[in-house]
């Protein structure tokens, strides 16, 4: 069966220390060197988990102290030790790094507990959500996967970084990435310029996420050879795409009739990912938007899932997560 899931659990907070008895942790490190890169400048990381959790950290020579309710200390420990080991590894380690596993931490109850990844030659792009895990692995299962939700949860580019983890595996031989030219009502024919001119300005955030997880040089390669195919949608009706890694962005600007052509053009040993915001449909007043249709038409159909993001999934940085909320609550 389809599993339809949505993020149970509210963003992070801080937890009141006066509800809950302290706890003294202190953690010891073998390597000074490996855990000054880890805590970052001024200790900077170090006051994330301060914020995050709700604790007082203090890092002395190659010890760091936890103060805090029980719970929270150990998941401060916890995150510490396992970055520790991917800094001694010589791994870059960054705020996100952080955030992503105390937030795994605090919502351990969120079905397939424990924090995914997708690897490319270039990136190793961990999930900073339990929903971004729970869409890597809905990808890694399934052979038709709706990531739907808002700006800044990673939906596109986790998809973009999964087909290219294919296809450097030989899991599939192309990628085709697709988004429907809504501004252009999809008349590109009197754009000026060749077609790849005239399709960029709407695919970009694709080529982006290309680019980010493959070499340069590899991404110029494959899309002269076509093992890269960037589209617009109008440009899939009557094709059947096989042994493919496919993927369609900005799919809440689809109609009705146009995602039905986009499913079906679904061949043997392909994949098929479909991202899209429904927040942000630019279709014209009185056009219904195929994406909600398709995900509710196809409720129960196996091998098809579908995550909801939420705007605590939002991961650019804590403002925009804010202002997702903040928009949300007008509706």
């Amino acid at each position: 069966m389809a599993a339809f899931r949505g993020n149970p659990v509210a963003g992070p907070g801080r937890s009141p220390k006066s509800q809950v008895a302290n706890k003294r942790l202190v953690v010891p490190f073998e390597d000074n060197r490996h855990l000054t890169r880890l805590l970052g400048e001024y200790d900077a990381n170090l006051a994330l988990i301060e914020d995050r959790l709700g604790i007082e950290a203090h890092a002395h020579g190659n010890v760091v102290t936890l103060t805090g309710p029980e719970g929270a200390t150990d998941i401060a420990r916890s995150v510490l030790e396992q970055l520790y080991k991917r800094a001694s590894a010589g791994e870059p380690i960054g705020a996100g790094d952080f955030d992503g596993l105390i937030r795994h931490a605090r919502e351990a109850s969120v079905p397939g507990d424990g924090q995914a990844q997708v690897a490319t030659r270039r990136r190793v792009v961990k999930a900073r959500t339990p929903m971004q895990s729970a869409y890597i692995r809905a990808l890694e299962k399934s052979d038709l996967v709706f990531g739907v939700g808002p700006a800044g949860t990673g939906k596109t580019y986790i998809a973009v970084a999964y087909a290219a983890h294919c296809l450097e595996r030989g899991m599939v031989e192309r990628i085709i990435l697709s988004r429907p030219a809504v501004e252009a009502g999809e008349r590109l024919g009197f754009l000026p310029g060749d077609m790849r001119e005239k399709v960029d300005p709407y695919l970009r955030p694709l080529y982006d996420a290309l680019y980010d997880v493959l070499p340069p040089e590899k991404v110029e390669r494959d899309l002269e050879t076509g093992v890269i195919e960037i589209a617009p949608l109008a440009f899939m009706r009557g094709r059947t795409l096989a042994n493919a890694c496919v993927i369609l962005d900005e799919a809440q600007n689809t109609t009705s009739m146009q995602m039905k052509m986009f499913l079906t053009r679904l061949g043997e040993g392909s994949k098929m990912v479909v991202t899209g915001d429904p927040s942000q449909i630019d279709l014209p007043n009185g056009m219904k938007s195929g994406l909600e249709e398709a995900i509710s038409l196809l409720n129960g159909v196996n091998g098809i899932e579908a995550i909801r993001f939420t705007g605590s999934d939002v991961v650019r940085r804590d403002l925009v997560a804010r202002i997702v909320e903040a928009y949300d609550r007008q509706k």
